[in-house]
């Protein structure tokens, strides 16, 4: 026998177990006939199955103090790639009493059923296989197509009502192991036999080889058996019939509510498609808006360019001109320097011809000053001798009197 590859060998075991575990579920609780709680069997091992689903190729995270695996990290994720798991998401964060991950990732798995939007939150988590390879290695349940199987079967539980009372529950210190024998049967059921075969296969993963062995003998020995005992069988079919018309109904009624809920994903994808055709659409558009602006800025940037070079010309010729005035304002500039030397000698020579003339004045006014004097003296002289000398001729009078005026 050709060795198989142990990871793939369990995701196959999770899955036979994630089969039995919903359809058992499904069937007992249309049988029950009533809202299921949180002490209902079936139930407990459904999240118990579903917990080990979920774990299955998990990475090892590193905390500041140790090492440890959580489910709580992907579950997380959910409300940021489904909007309406906010709410569900908020809720398990404020439950008291929650202390580890794992408490919360169960919480968070009760609320989803009772919501009936399991299917709806991990197949939106599936989907996204870029970001739950940050939780899981590649050959992961969640990774492979056995979490897509696995979350179609899901939408078969949306037939069931489920009324659980989170709050009150243990859920950080729960051990979840799987009881296998709520899933054996009688050898009478006609899929016992299968489903035995499933749960020794499960149970004895790690020596699978030695399993197909044994199960080779036994399917010998059976098929022996089976050639011994065929009257008895065939006393038998009458009840194996209706226990497997019993069977094929329930079966029936979970495949219409998954072909229920694949035909609301088919739906779905379908509006998805015509939302992201209509989204490319827009961008086709938005890109020829693009390229049309990129064509008109170009000629804009080209008669830019031009109008810039004009003006570098312009400039250029502007400070040619500058370079002109300055060199006649310089020019003027040592004219007015020479005019001013100029015009400060010849304030110079007018002071002095200034001083000059008031010193000429002033000499002018003492000759003045002394001609008055002469003058008052020469009279005074003249009248003097009038008076002294006797009167003389009448020329001589007027002759001294023509000399004082």
């Amino acid at each position: 026998l050709a060795v198989k590859d142990p990871t793939a060998v369990e995701r196959a075991n999770l899955l036979n177990m994630a089969k039995l575990s919903i359809k058992g579920l499904i069937e007992s609780a249309l049988s029950f006939g009533r809202t299921l709680d949180s002490d209902y069997p079936p139930l407990q091992q459904f999240f118990v199955v579903m917990e080990h689903c979920l774990k299955h190729g998990l990475k090892v995270r590193k905390s500041f103090l140790s090492y440890n695996k959580t489910i709580w990290g992907p579950l997380e994720l959910v409300e940021k790639l489904y909007p309406e798991a906010e709410e569900i998401a908020a809720s398990v964060r404020d439950l008291p009493g929650l202390k580890t991950p794992l408490g919360r990732a169960r919480a968070w798995l009760r609320l989803a059923l009772m919501q009936k939007k399991m299917a709806d939150y991990l197949r939106c988590l599936i989907i996204q296989r870029e970001l739950l390879s940050e939780f899981y290695e590649y050959h992961a349940l969640m990774m492979e197509e056995e979490g897509a199987v696995i979350v179609g079967l899901l939408v078969g539980l949306n037939v069931i009502d489920a009324n659980l009372c989170v709050k009150g529950e243990d859920l950080d210190s729960q051990v979840g192991v799987i009881d296998f024998s709520m899933y054996l049967k009688s050898d009478d059921d006609i899929g016992g036999k299968e489903r035995n075969e499933q749960i020794a296969a499960i149970l004895d993963q790690k020596n699978y080889l030695a399993i197909a062995k044994n199960n080779i003998i036994k399917l010998q020995e059976e098929n022996h058996q089976l050639r011994s005992e065929n009257t008895l069988i065939l006393m038998k079919t009458q009840h194996h019939l209706e226990v497997t018309k019993v069977d094929v109904e329930a079966e029936l009624q979970t495949y219409k509510h998954s072909r229920q809920g694949l035909d609301e994903m088919y739906n779905e994808a379908r509006r998805q498609l015509r939302e992201e055709s209509q989204l490319r659409q827009d961008m086709e558009n938005e890109l020829v808006v693009q390229v049309s602006m990129k064509h008109e800025i170009e000629l804009a940037m080209k008669l830019l360019e031009k109008d810039i070079h004009e003006k570098q010309d312009t400039l250029i010729g502007l400070r040619q001109q500058l370079d002109e005035v300055k060199a006649i304002n310089m020019e003027m500039y040592q004219k007015l320097q020479v005019s001013e030397d100029a015009m400060k000698e010849k304030n110079e020579i007018i002071g002095r011809l200034e001083d000059k003339t008031n010193q000429i004045n002033a000499t002018m006014k003492q000759l003045e000053q002394s001609d008055k004097d002469l003058l008052t003296q020469t009279r005074t002289i003249a009248m003097s001798f009038v008076k002294c000398a006797s009167n003389e001729a009448q020329h001589q009078y007027k002759l001294v009197k023509d000399i004082s005026f």
